[in-house]
């Protein structure tokens, strides 16, 4: 069996440390902004902040992991993170930091995020063989989950218990950890012959046409275009009602900040046990029905954790929804790599992720405002019904991409039919949409 090398294990051992701090600062960012202020549609600001990055800066950051070292672009972004976290920590202790502060930092921490996510995707298959990208998304999305819901979340509800401003300083030493560990990755061949290429023959082009090309290229592939603009509509939803759990934990299913830890921990038990079974499901169903009945349940699932009675019955939602998410994730990562030519990855990946995450601000402002006014499970319901709309609309164009009708798909060798795109798919692991 093919190794994935020492340099992608270097990267999933920075991803490892960052994941965690960044799980920490997933329940201690919502519990500290509670102290300061009730109101759902203030606390949806940081939310809506922190996303407002993807939707402002994904296509020039596109063109930029395209036209600089993806590896350099990785660690310079973590520094800009730890910075960003270890002021954050310090006005948290002098006891200054407000709904204001937190917004502020939840934007500079998301363009950052940006640059980072965008480069990661598009280094990796220069990191691994093509045939191991299924395998490498895999473990990426585990360390994630790991990290992100798993290990950070009830930490980081601990730490706040003993001190609001601990989880706040073990997510900026986490980002120094990372950067430290990325800067320490090679520079391979392919991306030295990439970049060289791109210099050479697009020395003349402005950002804006570079750009331009991967719009283009997005718009003419019927089958990543409808799950791009799948995605921004579930993340959309599920930002309605996650910008408000905090408060719906608290306030509503009266769990207190433990409770709300343990919620995600409940959906990363979900991806885990996902990670495990999916990829028997996905051969089975196929990569396209996998994707369908993902997104039918993520519509179910918000809806049913806006109706839940009590604790038991939340986690367990929430825990079905980590489940479906890792049949999501990773069959899309690798069908992006897969596809889409190398030097357009970067720009194509900022394209789709512009689509699929650029509608969470306005998700979790829309959230804090329905909350405020029909109530803290009203978000969580209205999401899941969006969801479930989007999904019926797109079916039609799900399905002619299955059949490879669409003549754009049929215009170029780079492009693969829903079922060709990752033939590999033993791997299917989880982490969030």
């Amino acid at each position: 069996m093919t190794r994935l090398g020492s340099a992608y294990w270097r990267l999933w051992w920075a991803n490892a440390v960052s994941y965690a701090g960044d799980g920490a600062l997933v329940s201690a960012l919502p519990l500290f902004a509670v102290t300061v202020t009730k109101d759902p549609r203030l606390i949806s600001l940081v939310s809506a902040a922190m996303f407002l990055p993807w939707l402002l800066l994904s296509l020039p950051a596109g063109a930029i992991v395209d036209r600089h070292d993806r590896v350099a672009l990785m660690w310079r972004s973590q520094t800009v993170q730890f910075a960003v976290m270890a002021v954050l920590t310090i006005l948290i202790m002098t006891r200054v930091a407000g709904i204001a502060v937190l917004a502020a930092a939840g934007f500079l921490l998301g363009c950052a995020e940006v640059v980072f996510s965008n480069a990661e995707q598009s280094a990796l298959p220069a990191l691994v063989p093509a045939d191991l990208l299924p395998r490498a998304n895999g473990n990426q999305q585990v360390v994630l989950t790991i990290g992100e819901t798993f290990v950070g979340p009830p930490l980081g509800s601990a730490l706040f218990a003993v001190r609001a401003a601990l989880p706040f300083g073990l997510d900026a030493v986490s980002f120094a950890g990372s950067a430290a560990l990325l800067a320490g990755l090679p520079r391979t061949a392919k991306s030295r012959t990439t970049q060289s290429r791109t210099t050479r023959a697009r020395s003349e082009q402005g950002m804006r046409a570079q750009i331009a090309e991967g719009v283009r290229w997005l718009a003419g592939h019927r089958l990543l275009r409808t799950v791009a603009l799948l995605l921004g509509v579930s993340n959309f939803s599920s930002q309605m009602g996650q910008v408000t759990l905090v408060l719906l934990a608290t306030q509503t299913l009266h769990v207190g900040t433990g409770g709300y830890g343990l919620l995600w921990t409940a959906a990363a038990i979900g991806s885990v046990l996902g990670g495990l079974v999916n990829p028997a499901i996905t051969r089975r169903l196929g990569l396209l029905t996998s994707l369908i009945v993902a997104m039918a349940a993520f519509a179910a699932l918000d809806a049913g954790i806006g109706l839940a009675p009590d604790f038991a019955v939340a986690a367990a939602l929430m825990a079905c929804n980590g489940f479906f998410v890792t049949m999501w994730n990773v069959v899309t990562v690798t069908m992006r790599q897969r596809i889409v030519p190398a030097e357009l990855l970067g720009r194509v990946n900022s394209v789709y992720r512009m689509l699929g995450w650029g509608l969470m601000p306005l998700g979790a402002l829309a959230g804090g405002f329905i909350a405020h006014a029909a109530g803290l499970r009203a978000a969580y319901i209205v999401g899941g019904v969006l969801s479930g709309a989007a999904l019926l609309a797109a079916l039609p164009a799900l399905a002619s991409a299955a059949s490879g009708t669409s003549s754009a798909d049929k215009a170029s060798p780079d492009k693969a039919s829903p079922d060709k795109a990752s033939p590999d798919k033993d791997e299917v692991p989880a982490a969030s949409r």
